[in-house]
């Protein structure tokens, strides 16, 4: 007598957004789906929001007035009705701030940044990086507060990203157009290290 497996609900296609946002307002946890995969993540510690906050300082007062700097907004992969990413911070056309739709069109996104958690695998980190070449943004710049160091991203082919520039704090992210501009990193935090005294 053989022994079934235990049934488990696998949600039809389409509905997977639905279920990500009733996980999302159930628990507080930010849901993604990435390539067919619910992602769930913990909301930012102190340090992962730090470095977004100071990127986003330096977007508001540096980039073109046309483009704004976002968080919480999530990006469609446009081939697939249930495929997303919500960016830690994501740069778009100013007028999504009167946009209904929730999902912004990749086309739209001239930069997403990542900030790398503490318990983030390098597999999921590899995926998710190719997720936003796949969907065709522009730019991703990854920053990583476990070492210290960042990667932008550019000239997505459809597969991967055929240029990465690699960095590390205190070193300047030049940004391609039409943001061309320069992001500094030297004060960035690093996890694990104490708190520079003022």
């Amino acid at each position: 007598m053989s022994v079934l497996p235990p049934l488990r609900p696998r949600p039809r296609p389409g509905n997977l957004r639905d279920l990500a946002e009733k996980i999302e307002s159930a628990t507080g946890l930010r849901v993604q789906i990435v390539g067919g995969s619910l992602v769930m993540s913990p909301t930012p510690r102190g340090k992962h929001a730090g470095v977004i906050r100071r990127l986003r300082q330096q977007l508001d007062v540096a980039a073109p007035e046309r483009l704004a700097a976002y968080e919480v907004s999530s990006v469609a992969m446009p081939s697939d009705p249930d495929d997303y990413v919500t960016p830690d911070l994501v740069v778009l056309p100013r007028d999504w701030d009167d946009d209904d739709d929730w999902l912004a069109d990749p086309r739209d996104v001239e930069l997403a940044v990542e900030v790398i958690s503490q318990s983030e695998k390098a597999r999921d980190i590899s995926q998710k990086n190719d997720w936003y070449a796949v969907a065709g943004v522009k730019a991703l710049l990854v920053v990583d507060p476990r070492h210290g160091t960042w990667a932008l991203h550019t000239q997505p082919d459809g597969t991967s990203y055929r240029h990465t520039l690699p960095g590390k704090y205190g070193e300047d992210i030049p940004l391609p157009e039409p943001l061309a501009l320069s992001l500094v990193t030297g004060e960035f935090p690093v996890y694990g290290e104490a708190r520079r005294p003022n």
